[in-house]
């Protein structure tokens, strides 16, 4: 049984091991979702992520003979963290199976914990195969009662430094850290609403909710794949059933977006995975209750590379960035006279590139290539209205979505130079 007073217990255990992570209010988001917005910063924690909570209260229960033994664990990262981190501080010993292709900040932070790291195709599988060959204490990511009641200590922080709080939205991966969330703040609060949020590219628990039965969904790959789960727990899918309001899933394109706002707004990095709440507030999956809504940014392990392509991308789709390409006379002083009239919109131009072969452009006749920095979609219309109030018309071409192109609007009444 997952109760109330199993996750009090827990939050006593864990101390020695988790951060109390704080809420941080976000003024944006509260302007968008129509009521205030606070995010737990789980993305603080120890390791990065919500999962050493629930890895330090199993391992805070195992016999001395158990700690001998030592410990497996399946996991795209976090948990493996977790277990990780936790098991160098009992002295336990520990492997972790993890995901060919895993991310590789994940596996680097796993080995600086002590851990072993085994890569295989069938993680989950393959760990228990281990456990049962090896005599090791296998550590279920989130179907363990243990396990659930040190996700939920998050809830408890919640009421605790929100009383008055209406919502929470957190994401949904098992359900670990659903369930026991859920289960904190509802029986404390047992009016207070929670959503949970899931990837479209991984919805096997939106669909058993919804459905009212445990149903397996093969994931496809996602930016949210620490919630990249094939189906619902054992022990986790009644609890979501009793506690939850609703599961909703979002797209890739949310997902991303949500990354690239939490860095620039809150100056908070969150994986896909951690910005899965965010994400549904930005799609207006949520809307705003009668108090305060929470969101849980449940982890911020993200290889730096990808969080600058992510982050790029969220920007482009945002609005924030503008490529145009512009025909030119290839004579001195055209260029710049291009640029000092986009220097006159406020855009911020980030690269230039000048063609004179390869583009079917006529002789003396040039395209320049420019991607700029805009403050918003309706900043970049206004760039394009006043380069055709300066004699450059807008044309149809077949390019990138993204991509605007302009000539001279004399190139156009030009048939015999094509």
């Amino acid at each position: 049984m997952v109760d109330l007073e199993s996750v009090q217990q827990a939050q006593r255990r864990i101390a020695p091991f988790a951060r109390r992570t704080p809420l941080i209010p976000s003024r944006y988001l509260t302007e968008l979702a129509g009521g205030n917005v606070y995010l737990k910063a789980e993305a603080l924690q120890h390791t990065g992520s919500f999962k050493i909570r629930g890895a330090a209260n199993r391992l805070a229960l195992l016999t001395p003979e158990e700690r001998r033994r030592g410990v497996v664990a399946a996991s795209a990262g976090n948990h493996g963290q977790g277990v990780a981190v936790v098991a160098a501080s009992l002295g336990i010993d520990c492997t972790v199976i993890m995901p060919v292709g895993a991310s590789l900040a994940k596996i680097q932070a796993i080995k600086g914990y002590g851990a072993r790291v085994v890569l295989h195709d069938e993680p989950f599988a393959h760990a228990k195969a281990i456990a049962e060959e090896r005599n090791l204490v296998f550590i279920h990511a989130f179907d363990d009662p243990a396990v659930i009641a040190g996700q939920g200590t998050i809830g408890l922080e919640i009421v605790e430094d929100l009383p008055e709080v209406a919502q929470v939205i957190v994401p949904t991966g098992g359900g670990g850290l659903a369930s026991g969330v859920a289960v904190a703040v509802k029986t404390l609060c047992p009016q207070l609403r929670i959503v949970g949020v899931q990837a479209a590219a991984a919805p096997a628990v939106a669909q058993s909710f919804h459905q009212g039965k445990p149903l397996s969904v093969r994931p496809r790959p996602t930016l949210a794949d620490g919630a990249a789960l094939a189906e619902p727990g054992r022990i986790t899918f009644p609890l979501l059933r009793r506690y939850l309001d609703d599961i909703v899933v979002v797209d890739e394109e949310a997902i991303a977006q949500a990354i690239a706002l939490l860095l620039e707004r809150s100056k908070l990095v969150a994986e896909g995975a951690g910005a899965l709440g965010v994400a549904a507030l930005l799609r207006g999956l949520a809307p705003a209750a009668s108090g305060p809504t929470v969101v849980v940014l449940s982890g911020g392990n993200i290889d730096i590379s990808l969080l600058a392509r992510v982050a790029e991308h969220g920007l482009s789709h945002a609005g924030r960035y503008l490529s145009i390409a512009v025909g030119l006379e290839d004579q001195p002083g055209r260029l710049a006279e291009l640029l000092a009239i986009i220097s006159a919109t406020g855009a911020n131009v980030l690269e230039v590139e000048h063609h004179r072969w390869g583009l079917h452009l006529g002789v003396g006749r040039v395209q320049a290539v420019l991607i700029m920095e805009v403050r918003d979609k309706e900043h970049a219309q206004q760039v394009c209205s006043d380069l055709e109030s300066a004699g450059y018309a807008e044309v149809p071409r077949e390019g990138p979505e993204a991509q605007r192109y302009f000539l001279p609007q004399g190139w156009l009444d030009d048939k015999d130079r094509g």
